[in-house]
């Protein structure tokens, strides 16, 4: 384990503070009537900020994970749907550059295509994981895809899928198949599905695929069906910091509203009210030390390794526990005002429930980390 401190992945920080307040005046009424945060992703993709996980070799910026899980933090400060959506893709970009570092096929062309075309990856890991929603049919040069996808976020602009199948191999058995598959493909048809708790903006339709076709060029090798294998405890590894850093940045947001709303007031020198600002930073800080622990566990360039993916799950739940702790302190603290929406508490509020959903769900991850202490196969998901 490395001791890591904020300084320690504040380089892109700045960065994403300015584009934020580009579109923080557009996030309310996003959040409000459920429409996705166009204006956003016009300033993400004119900035170059979809590169920010690209090598700088390749023309990117060169960011580590940690970098940009602390810069997605930032982002969320201004506007929480436009750094969640983004984040999906930024994870993605940051394990197309770790299998670029062990030059594996496709990923250099992938990273370079983000930096040149500036195109927009969505993810479908709501609906895969280690059995992916969705079959896979072998045909003449390539393969049929059929699928309902779930919380496919930012794809009214996204531009490829990176997404898993189901395969029945004829030999090996059952298998599962990733892949890149363009968004805009015959047979794509995005749903008009999003209308959510939390997170409105990020445009997290779910996606029907019929019969849509994929050359064996953008197929990735084959992993086993139900396996949690090592290329899925990378994904994770790579995905769930950035992911906890978006949602902290979310909770932050709402810890210093509610301190501004009491600061300076008669209601600050209540005693009750002095134990509630305690208590609120006091959540947000734990919270913020268990993101900094595990980004020092995960490194740079993480490994596949159970442990690890153990310390990122249980950094995950204690993330996830002290931010909707944090946000209904930060509503008490407030007091009244923090009712009404124009405060902006209580879409926090709203939007950090999320966390939970994403892998592990917080019994999963309990119950996946115990079998890893107990020495009980963990391997099958």
């Amino acid at each position: 384990m490395t001791a890591v401190t904020e300084k320690s992945y504040d380089k892109f920080v700045p960065l994403a503070a300015e584009l934020g307040q580009q579109f923080e005046p557009f996030a309310a009424e996003h959040d409000r009537n459920g429409s996705f945060v166009e204006e956003a992703f016009k300033s993400i993709r004119e900035s170059g900020y979809l590169g920010l996980a690209v090598p700088a070799e390749l023309g990117g910026m060169g960011a580590t994970i940690g970098e940009v899980a602390m810069a997605q933090a930032e982002m969320a400060r201004y506007d929480a749907s436009a750094a969640l959506a983004v984040s999906m893709h930024l994870h993605i970009s940051l394990f197309a550059a770790w299998r670029y570092r062990r030059e594996m096929p496709g990923a250099e062309g992938l990273l370079r295509r983000i930096v040149d075309e500036r195109i927009i990856l969505v993810s479908t890991g709501g609906a895969d994981f280690t059995r992916p929603n969705g079959t896979a049919t072998k045909v003449d040069g390539g393969y049929r895809l059929n699928a309902r996808k779930i919380f496919c976020s930012q794809v009214p602009v996204g531009d490829v899928f990176s997404t898993m199948f189901t395969y029945e191999h004829p030999d090996a058995g059952r298998q599962v198949l990733g892949m890149a598959v363009p968004v805009r493909a015959e047979g794509v048809e995005i749903l008009d599905t999003w209308d959510t708790l939390g997170m409105r903006g990020t445009g997290s339709h779910d996606v029907k695929m019929t019969d849509v076709f994929v050359p064996d060029a953008a197929v990735q090798p084959p992993r086993p069906w139900g396996s949690f294998d090592p290329p899925l405890m990378i994904i994770l590894q790579n995905a769930i910091p950035v992911i906890m850093g978006t949602y902290l940045g979310v909770a932050e947001r709402a810890r210093d509203r509610a301190i501004e709303m009491v600061k300076g007031t008669a209601k600050a020198e209540d005693p009750g009210t002095q134990r509630l600002a305690g208590l609120l930073v006091q959540k947000l800080q734990v919270a913020r030390w268990a993101l900094l622990g595990v980004l020092g566990d995960v490194g740079d360039d993480p490994k596949p390794d159970l442990e690890t993916v153990t310390r990122v799950s249980h950094a995950k739940l204690a993330v996830t526990d002290a931010i909707t702790e944090a946000c209904d302190i930060a509503l008490q603290l407030a007091g009244g005002a923090s009712f009404y929406r124009k405060a902006g508490i209580e879409q926090a509020l709203r939007d950090v429930r999320g966390l939970m959903f994403h892998p592990f769900t917080p019994e999963v991850g309990l119950t996946h980390a115990g079998k890893v202490t107990l020495g009980v196969p963990a391997d099958e998901m």
